[in-house]
């Protein structure tokens, strides 16, 4: 009978560990909807693809560098090329250029979540890229910030944007 009742006792134990797992990946889950959704300034409901804003959770604020491909330091190919990797499960080539040779070029006003967006930085053509969020907004490797979120408002951008669109 005790062995009935420590065999009872160790089953409700474990599967109420397995059930507050659940929850508290369920709470950063939300967690990173709510999280996105102010930077955005859209509403929760319209961050669908969260897999893509907790990859950018993950490496938001990671330093930039050239040639880097780690969270220790990164470029803008380099963060894209991993964004598209991992969420996408799209490989993209290593530049810059080479990324813009390859892109399907669509209208600014039809830009989409996931779409990649280029930059004439100090006069260098398609010398930048980002992958545009919603509401003008777009994750970067910033040479100055890192890792960050910025809009196509701003007047450095607006200024600088070249085109944006996917991959052939």
């Amino acid at each position: 009978m005790q062995k009935l009742v420590y065999i009872s006792f160790l089953f409700v134990v474990f599967s109420s560990c397995g059930k507050k797992e659940v929850l508290v990946s369920s709470k950063s889950h939300n967690e990173i909807i709510e999280k996105y959704a102010d930077k955005l300034q859209i509403s929760k409901s319209q961050i669908t693809n969260v897999s893509l804003y907790e990859f950018i959770d993950k490496w938001y604020g990671t330093k930039y560098k050239y040639g880097g491909l780690s969270t220790s330091g990164v470029d803008c190919s380099g963060f894209c090329n991993i964004l598209y990797k991992e969420v996408y499960k799209t490989e993209l080539p290593r530049s810059t250029k080479d990324i813009a040779r390859q892109l399907k070029k669509v209208n600014q006003s039809n830009l989409e979540e996931g779409y990649l967006i280029f930059f004439d930085i100090e006069g260098k053509k398609n010398s930048h890229v980002g992958v545009y969020l919603k509401n003008n907004r777009f994750v970067h490797a910033s040479t100055s910030k890192g890792v960050i979120i910025s809009s196509l408002e701003n007047p450095y951008y607006k200024k600088a944007y070249n085109k944006g669109g996917t991959i052939k």
